[in-house]
């Protein structure tokens, strides 16, 4: 009973997502139904796991939800995001579309741009350059989700991404954790990502079909819309990355006296590096991109009058703040609900037959995570559950193996993002959403780019203990 108490919340939660219901109200219902079926107490269960690990997961992680989204929004509103969409799409032209979209998206997420903000701001270049090249717009998402929801994210040492900062509280690592391999991986998954995109792009052209004849969300381009430079928008992202790299190894490294800090019970400065990192590198984005908004808007009031602009500051920080807190509750009560699963005995003995494998601690890593990560539909939420119950113990293991924890965060973060996008998957529906395309025309493609994520992660498990990189 415990076991189908298991699949049969995970199965109802999947299809509550799918459908479109919100996970924030769902996720603790059909984690109780499964506590319930276990023979777990209802309130107590609710209480004492579901809540508590909502809360924990707040407690560490908003401050970069929250920036993260702010730092978006600016450069959505400044104008400085469609201007580096833009340049890059009008610099490879339309040969080059889908490299172009790629790394239009590569670039933005890197910076620290929010994924949900990247395909609202590439989409409608995107979707201009592929009717202009004639590329059937059903490879769309794939190509956006290729950009934004892989190597960027938590494969490329030093990305600004949730999925690469989680791991440094487990592990004691930094954002730029196995570097070499992070790499190798990146370049496995983009190289392999085109190398798909463009064999199907051929095939489908070949056989007749073109951008064809699209009626939902397709774009309006605002001809003469005056943006910033593109040297000028890519500014903020070079200095969340460049901000990350100096907080990370200069700047915060013994900032503060140990008797300052003696008075913070527990506090580790190991565990919480990473993070702080992030906020004050988000902070330092955010400033100048507000001061880019504020340039150009002030240039827009002028031209058009003395009418107030729709972009104020107000606005922004308003529609940042409010769009952060949707995210990090719906990924919390994610968390919540895989903490209730992970709680329950049928879980145990999975959690166990995982952790006894006689093999590395890596490949037992790898598989923990990426199955919670496909179950939750969620990359921050499934490797947060698996590192909340197996984490100190994969710490452990690494160490008595001889492999630097450096590399079990490379491979947590990119086991996170393999998985995570099945159908149920909240940025995979907004995407199609965005493009106003369905599951059925263009998810086939989509998993064709999370299937070579998942299988680059062995290779580079594999590349790392035969060559001895980290």
């Amino acid at each position: 009973m415990a076991v189908l108490g298991i699949f049969l919340a995970l199965g109802l939660l999947m299809f509550m997502a799918y459908r479109g219901y919100p996970v924030i109200l769902f996720a603790p219902i059909f984690a109780l139904l499964a506590a319930v079926l276990s023979g777990l107490p209802l309130l107590p269960t609710y209480t004492e796991v579901f809540m508590v690990k909502t809360v924990g997961y707040v407690k560490l992680y908003f401050p970069i939800f929250l920036l993260g989204a702010i730092f978006g929004k600016v450069m959505d509103d400044s104008g400085a995001a469609r201007s580096i969409a833009r340049g890059l799409t009008e610099r490879f032209g339309s040969k080059q579309a889908i490299l172009a979209v790629v790394l239009t998206c590569a670039v933005l997420t890197y910076g620290g741009v929010s994924l949900f903000v990247v395909a609202f701001a590439v989409y409608p270049f995107a979707a201009a350059l592929f009717r202009e090249a004639n590329i059937p717009k059903r490879l769309l998402p794939a190509t956006i989700a290729l950009g934004s929801f892989t190597f960027t994210m938590d494969a490329l040492p030093g990305s600004p991404q949730i999925q690469n900062i989680i791991p440094t509280t487990y592990f004691k690592t930094t954002s730029f954790a196995a570097p070499t391999i992070g790499i190798i991986g990146a370049l496995l998954v983009a190289g392999g990502g085109l190398w798909w995109l463009n064999r199907r792009k051929n095939r489908l052209v070949e056989s007749g079909e073109g951008y064809g004849d699209h009626t939902i969300n397709e774009p309006e381009m605002i001809e003469g819309e005056k943006l910033p430079p593109i040297w000028l928008s890519i500014t903020p992202l070079l200095l969340v990355l460049g901000g990350n790299a100096l907080f990370t190894y200069v700047v915060l490294p013994g900032w503060y006296p140990e008797s300052l800090l003696k008075q913070y019970e527990g506090l580790q400065i190991d565990k919480v590096l990473g993070v702080w990192a992030l906020i004050l590198a988000l902070v330092v984005g955010i400033a100048f991109a507000l001061a880019l908004q504020w340039v150009y808007q002030k240039k827009d009031e002028k031209e058009a009058g003395t009418g107030k602009s729709k972009k104020s500051l107000a606005n922004t920080l308003t529609a940042g703040a409010v769009g952060s807190l949707l995210a990090i509750m719906n990924t919390a009560s994610e968390v919540g609900f895989g903490n209730v699963i992970a709680a329950l005995p049928g879980f145990k003995t999975i959690a166990d037959f995982l952790l006894s494998m006689k093999t590395s601690p890596l490949i037992s890593e790898a598989l923990s995570i990426n199955i919670l990560a496909g179950i939750t539909g969620s990359a921050s939420g499934g490797m947060s559950i698996a590192l909340d119950t197996m984490g100190a113990k994969y710490l452990s293991w690494a160490v008595s193996a001889g492999i630097d924890p450096e590399l079990l965060h490379r491979i947590a973060s990119m086991s996170a993002g393999g998985m995570d996008t099945l159908p149920h998957n909240g940025a995979v529906i907004t995407l199609l959403a965005i493009c106003g395309l369905t599951h059925r025309q263009s998810y086939p493609d989509i998993f064709a780019i999370t299937v070579i994520k998942t299988l680059v992660v062995p290779i580079v498990i594999a590349i790392a203990l035969l060559t001895g990189l980290v």
